[in-house]
């Protein structure tokens, strides 16, 4: 079993391996729960966790701890999980047939992967004009395969991007649902709208998204963010205002900024 194991604070496990089967999945929460065929490993695991969409067939991992659920036994919970593209013919052969991409069922996933092999996204990424070698394929089932697999790649690109910032499965399904799929463009442009729209996001996970994008710490952006984040936070907690000089302490901490920058 492909196991990497990094004990040293978060007592968690990062496990990757092949999907081979989806036993339930909620769009909408992004919980799902999957048997995973891990390298090494004769027995197929089960893993629970949040993603915007999964299919057989796809490549996942997942950092997690193992639990034993009273009906469904020994499962591993995924904090974070990570899905790429299947690479194998395969593989790819079973994420199509899942109808992974519009356009294609088990026939024509079939008759693809005997003709592209392993090399078929490649061939729908830079030459699609080549499905039409295919009988029974017409320009506009080519169109429709190109656009669904641009929309498969940009779910995974959304998740990984996120999770590589620190925003955990459910939240990043969350962050997905909200933004779809322009998330990574407009996360990009200003990250503190995380904080804004997506509950259970803190300002500090937007903040540090900012810093990593390049906001500045004492730009006019981020100084406003975190005031906005205040006034919003009283609000929540059923205030209907706040005094200026509490609100710049609050500020200041929260910042780490002169107190002056703040007051402008």
């Amino acid at each position: 079993m492909v196991i990497e194991a990094h004990h040293a604070q978060t007592d968690e496990e990062t496990l990757a391996g092949s999907v081979i089967g989806v036993s339930f999945h909620n769009p909408e929460s992004g919980f799902a729960v999957m048997t995973v065929k891990v390298r090494g490993s004769r027995t197929p695991i089960s893993v629970v966790g949040s993603v915007a969409c999964i299919r057989r067939g796809e490549w996942i991992t997942a950092t997690g701890r193992w639990h034993v659920d009273r009906r469904f036994g020994r499962q591993f919970k995924a904090r974070y999980l990570t899905v790429t593209a299947p690479t194998s013919a395969d593989a790819i052969r079973a994420f199509l047939a899942s109808g992974a991409i519009h356009g294609i069922g088990e026939v024509y996933a079939e008759k693809l992967v005997d003709a592209f092999g392993a090399d078929l996204f490649e061939v729908i990424e830079t030459s699609p004009e080549r499905l039409l070698e295919i009988d029974g394929i017409g320009q506009t089932r080519v169109d429709q395969i190109a656009r669904g697999w641009e929309d498969s790649r940009a779910v995974r690109e959304i998740m990984l991007f996120l999770h590589s910032h620190g925003v955990s499965g459910a939240r990043a399904v969350r962050v997905y649902q909200t933004y779809g799929g322009g998330a990574v463009k407009v996360i990009g442009e200003n990250p503190y709208l995380l904080a804004r729209d997506i509950r259970g996001i803190a300002f500090k996970t937007a903040d540090d998204i900012a810093g990593r994008v390049g906001i500045e710490k004492e730009s006019t952006a981020r100084l406003s963010a975190g005031l906005a984040f205040l006034l919003a936070e009283g609000t929540r907690q059923g205030n209907c205002g706040v005094e200026e000089e509490a609100l710049l302490a609050d500020a200041t901490e929260l910042l780490d900024v002169k107190t002056s920058l703040i007051a402008e």
